[in-house]
């Protein structure tokens, strides 16, 4: 049997799987952990309401992983790349149902964002809703696609960092501790770290596209830089997170169980960050980066769940 050529320009995706990209969506979900677990802490915790901001934030990361198929798809940016094949690319789905699939995720978002807000009564929160949506098609979509100007990070930190984490507790306690925006800015910067990484191993190819990444405007050797600060910030974070939660409201007591939480917590994100970092400072290139972006999904699922454990552990001591 003779290979087709084509398919050596243009590697097929095999399934609907490797477009949803699996491995990215347990990191959607961390902050919506995170934020879960700061109500528990607060003695706010509302299963429903955690579950449907799951569901949100599952749908919208699908949606968007979608809509970066479809966009860069009919752009011709996926072309050319060093990363897992896409279906618009390959030609193995038609465009417009990808970009349909795109749509129809955004939808179950929507919905589920509905239910969620007709049960806490925040109807004010609308508003950022349909911002994250018209953040994830724009990304790569429309005319002017902010993620083709090295602006993607900034709307990673805000919607899958802060809002994700703190729209979370909101809806459920309807209010918000200093200490879990220091959380948030935590797990959004490990969010920024896929989202580099992942520009990183297209650094050759994404200029030829016109799309000028952020790890494409500060080169490779800076973007493994800011790639390892995105990484390690967070764990620093994490311990301010801690002590702030432990200290607020009046006096701490119980220091030393406080103290092995906060010990504990930095040993087991210690070790989650060097596994991240480890690929990129190693000094991997193109496929050979894509187990920096598996571990950094990783990274972001165990920081959600361990300082949510935390806090409720810090905060229940008081």
């Amino acid at each position: 049997m003779i290979p087709d050529p084509a398919a050596t320009v243009r590697p097929r995706a095999t399934s609907w799987a490797e477009v949803v990209r699996l491995r990215t969506l347990p990191a959607a979900v961390a902050p919506v952990i995170l934020g879960g677990g700061a109500a528990a802490a607060l003695g706010a915790l509302s299963v429903p309401r955690t579950l449907l901001a799951a569901g949100v934030a599952l749908a919208l990361q699908i949606g968007c992983n979608l809509a970066n198929d479809y966009s860069d798809g009919v752009r011709g940016t996926d072309d050319d790349r060093t990363g897992p094949p896409r279906l618009t690319a390959s030609g193995r789905v038609a465009p417009r149902t990808v970009k349909l699939s795109a749509f129809g995720c955004f939808g179950v978002g929507g919905l589920l964002g509905l239910v969620l807000l007709s049960l806490s009564g925040q109807w004010w929160m609308l508003v950022p809703g349909v911002a994250a949506v018209a953040a994830a098609w724009f990304y790569t979509g429309g005319s002017h696609p902010y993620g083709y100007a090295g602006l993607g990070e900034i709307f990673v930190f805000i919607f899958f960092g802060l809002m994700a984490t703190v729209g979370t507790l909101y809806v459920q306690g309807g209010l918000v501790p200093g200490w879990v925006w220091v959380s948030a800015c935590g797990i959004g910067l490990i969010a920024c770290s896929l989202l580099m990484v992942n520009n990183l191993r297209d650094i050759g190819t994404d200029p030829a596209a016109g799309k000028r990444t952020l790890a494409v405007r500060l080169g490779a050797g800076r973007a493994r830089t800011a790639f390892t600060a995105l990484v390690e910030l967070p764990v620093l974070l994490a311990g301010v997170t801690l002590g702030w939660a432990h200290c607020a409201d009046g006096p701490a007591g119980r220091g030393a169980p406080a103290a092995a939480v906060l010990l504990g917590t930095l040993i087991i994100l210690s070790a989650m960050a060097w596994r991240a970092t480890r690929t990129v400072v190693a000094g991997a290139v193109g496929r050979g980066l894509i187990p920096a972006l598996r571990d950094a999904g990783l990274y972001e699922l165990v920081y959600g769940v361990v300082v949510a454990a935390a806090l409720v552990l810090v905060v229940r001591q008081r």
